[in-house]
């Protein structure tokens, strides 16, 4: 495969096959893919078309600590927080009371959206939302969620695209930092360092099920995306990329959640290695986003200090960075340096 989108296509084939279900649950604010049957699971409206799309497929509140309505930023699996702030243990105060209540929501979702017997086919997760905004759950979230599914008849996926191959610095794969073990992953980007290739990974019980059909796909088994592949990986092995994501992604954390004290416009910091998001907003009281032109302001300064950053996130206030897992600290240094002399000279201008 050549793209996260079609491993995703292929991971709602196989779900719906291998459970006889059809039925499929992923989160409000989640990106899955583009194409005509993932667009579905994406629950972004800015990146749907008004076709028909989706059919089956349900939306269940995103467990965002931030913008949601229960939890604090103490509830996520984070490495570091802004100071003053006390991390909450899996199971614990507020971080227990978030997770049981969009635990409910998603019984919600289950009691009304489903057939009558609940029986679903699959549900899709990211371990850190990427387009969304580099979004993290209430530690215990995805565990509780997983299980339920799995009750439910239905198959768990990881979408690994973004956080996967050690990204995140902790684990080679997201999801492992939830501490749960899905039933399908699907993978892409990080696969082939910039050579399009994708792949879906499964148990052979579940993957025979395609075996009812013949089933084609044009890049599949190409030797030439194998030998990238393998090369990626012996390359990530050799220079150790997981703990430099680890190692960096820590420190660029570290100095970039200070921003959050220093600066009114800076709303929240968070992620994990090398896959973190700066969420900005006009007052942290009401977390109103920060406006698209204060936005391009600040991306625009970035630039012209030589670094460049993504956006992301609903309202697109999401400063998105996820460097290459080779950068140093002194990469990382310079970034900051560079985002809060923009940030410091937007928010002056204001």
């Amino acid at each position: 495969m050549n793209s996260g989108s079609e491993a995703n296509d292929l991971a709602m084939y196989m779900a719906r096959l291998y459970t006889g279900n059809w039925d499929i649950l992923s989160f409000r604010n989640a990106y899955h893919g583009m194409s005509p049957y993932t667009m579905g699971l994406t629950a972004h409206s800015t990146w749907k078309y008004s076709v028909p799309t989706g059919f089956g497929i349900h939306h269940v509140m995103n467990p965002d600590v931030y913008r949601g309505p229960w939890g604090t930023v103490g509830c996520r699996d984070c490495p570091v927080l802004p100071q003053g702030v006390a991390r909450e243990e899996e199971g614990e105060g507020e971080c227990a009371s978030a997770v049981e209540n969009y635990m409910e929501q998603l019984e919600e979702v289950v009691r009304y959206s489903l057939p009558r017997d609940g029986r679903m086919a699959a549900f899709f997760a990211e371990s850190i939302q990427g387009v969304g905004g580099s979004v993290q759950y209430p530690k215990g979230y995805l565990k509780r969620a997983f299980a339920r599914v799995r009750e439910l008849g239905g198959l768990c996926v990881s979408d690994e695209v973004q956080t996967g191959f050690g990204r995140t610095g902790e684990h080679f794969w997201g999801f492992q930092g939830h501490g749960v073990v899905p039933d399908i992953v699907t993978m892409a980007k990080g696969i082939g360092n910039g050579f399009p290739m994708a792949a879906v990974v499964t148990s052979q019980e579940i993957a025979d099920t395609m075996a009812k059909a013949l089933h084609f796909n044009t890049f599949g088994g190409n030797p030439m995306a194998s030998a990238v592949g393998l090369a990626v990986l012996e390359t990530m092995e050799q220079e150790g990329t997981m703990n430099n994501s680890r190692v960096v992604g820590t420190h660029l954390l570290q100095k970039l959640v200070q921003l959050v004290d220093k600066y009114r416009i800076v709303g929240d910091v968070r992620g994990k290695g090398l896959m973190i998001g700066i969420e900005m907003v006009e007052d942290k009281e009401t977390k109103k986003p920060l406006s698209p032109a204060a936005m391009m302001a600040i991306w625009d300064r970035t630039k012209e200090a030589g670094v460049l950053i993504g956006k992301g996130g609903y309202y697109g206030n999401v400063f998105r960075l996820k460097p290459p897992m080779i950068v140093t600290k002194a990469d990382a240094d310079k970034t900051v340096a560079a985002i809060e002399e923009a940030v410091n000279h937007v928010q002056n201008s204001m």
